[in-house]
């Protein structure tokens, strides 16, 4: 009994995918529900298992191939089946086969004769007829090429692929100068000529060694997105800067009862998600996102979170983060960042979100400008945090201080909203015993 691989249902929207990579060869025993092979799609990347025990007996989509939900991927037999069944009859059917083919060449006399004579003819007859033809022929060829090489370029015996180029673009190949040997024209040098950009091999030769790699389905939407977000949105940012000074002494006061407590260290997103949900609240725009010519306004709070991992950035999405305390936000956002960084993300986490933070200062950024995560309108930048001058009731005093960024849709949100979100968000983060107080 032998069972098919298809492609499963991939999830809202995500009518196809790429065979990224088999993890079983034709001809090795699997498991049932054993990973056999990865798909990547444009969100996530999946593994799809293996229906039975058996073998792999076949694989349809090789890697790199594009296929659609439900197409066939592979199939795999019980213990194997499928394939010995196949090895037996072929062997047992040619045997019998060759045993009589072999009678009949041992009672025929004629046909070795046959392929005997045939043989020494065309030795004999190659030389002798070849030989007197060839000079006659090839004697004219011979001396046209030699005569006009240099006067005239279209006596040249030019490629199939620079004879395609002449004609389709009715170039003058007797003004375009060659640079292959003895003044040949070459495709690369009609290309020149039309001003399309060099060849991979020109490139290599005249800047350097250089690696070519075919983008993942991620790094293409990604790409795609981000170029989106430019396009379809007006984009612009505001700045403001925090003290975290209130924040850096609350976590050292608290981290070791707040970790004996929760199993789980007390961080700086827990604040910063907090500090984003009440001032989205107070500015329900920044958690809106445009529909055609209408505005939906969103009564829930689904904070995405940018997460870097090897494939690319992933941005997995935080649900119902209002209701959600502070060892919550900190267990979900360990959790959620570790099945990215794992390639264990599903559809489902990377969908629904209203508002994004993304936290550049972890690798050492001081200012950015985050782009949209659409359909999204506002996206929050956090960047390191930085000891500096800072005058406070009128003495200079040094202080950890950290910018913050935020990108919104300039067509839904006015300056006079996207300040004062900011602002909001700093007052919070700056004296975070108002975030208790949800104000």
């Amino acid at each position: 009994m032998s069972e098919k691989i298809v492609v499963p249902v991939l999830g809202e929207s995500i009518t196809e995918a790429t065979v990224a990579k088999w993890l079983k060869n034709a001809g090795d025993a699997v498991e049932a529900d054993e990973p056999i092979v990865e798909l990547e799609t444009d969100k996530v990347n999946l593994e799809v298992p293996s229906p039975i025990s058996g073998v792999l007996t076949e694989i349809n989509s090789k890697d790199g191939s594009v296929v659609e939900v439900g197409a066939l991927l592979g199939s795999v037999s019980e213990n194997g089946s499928g394939r010995s069944v196949k090895k037996e009859e072929i062997k047992k059917v040619e045997p019998a086969q060759n045993e009589d083919n072999v009678i009949k060449l041992d009672t025929s006399k004629k046909e070795p004769k046959i392929f005997e004579e045939k043989t020494e003819e065309n030795i004999q007859e190659e030389p002798l007829v070849l030989t007197d033809e060839v000079i006659e022929e090839e004697a004219p060829k011979i001396k046209i090429e030699k005569s006009e090489p240099k006067t005239n370029k279209e006596s040249q015996t030019l490629s199939p692929a620079v004879r395609k180029i002449v004609v389709e673009n009715k170039i003058d190949i007797n003004s375009v100068k060659g640079s292959g040997k003895d003044g040949r024209v070459l495709k690369g040098d009609l290309i020149s000529l039309m001003g399309a950009n060099p060849q991979p091999s020109e490139r290599k030769v005249k800047y350097g060694q250089e690696e070519r790699i075919k983008m993942t389905r991620l790094r293409q939407t990604i790409a795609k997105r981000l170029k989106q977000a430019q396009e379809n949105a007006a984009l612009l940012t505001t700045f403001n800067e925090v003290d975290m000074t209130n924040i850096m002494e609350m976590r050292k006061e608290n981290q070791q009862d707040f970790q004996t407590r929760y199993g789980i260290k007390l961080g700086f997103m827990s604040f910063f998600v907090k500090a984003c949900v009440v001032a989205l609240k107070n500015f329900p725009a920044v958690n809106a996102e445009i529909d055609g010519d209408e505005i939906i306004y969103k009564n829930y709070y689904n904070l995405s979170f940018a997460v870097g991992t090897e494939k690319g950035l992933v941005v997995p999405v935080l649900r119902d983060a209002d209701e959600l305390s502070f060892a919550d936000i900190e267990k979900n956002i360990k959790e959620i960042s570790e099945k990215a960084r794992d390639g264990k993300l599903t559809i489902e986490d990377l969908q629904g979100g209203t508002f994004t933070i993304s936290n550049g200062g972890v690798y050492g950024s001081m200012l950015s400008t985050p782009i949209l995560n659409l359909p999204q309108s506002g996206v929050l930048g956090m960047h390191n945090i930085v000891e500096r001058p800072v005058v406070v009731d009128g003495e200079i005093k040094i202080r950890p201080i950290m910018y913050l960024a935020l990108s919104y849709d300039h067509r839904i949100i006015d300056g006079k909203e996207s300040v004062s979100f900011l602002k909001m968000v700093k007052e919070n983060l700056e004296d975070p015993r108002r975030l208790f107080l949800d104000i």
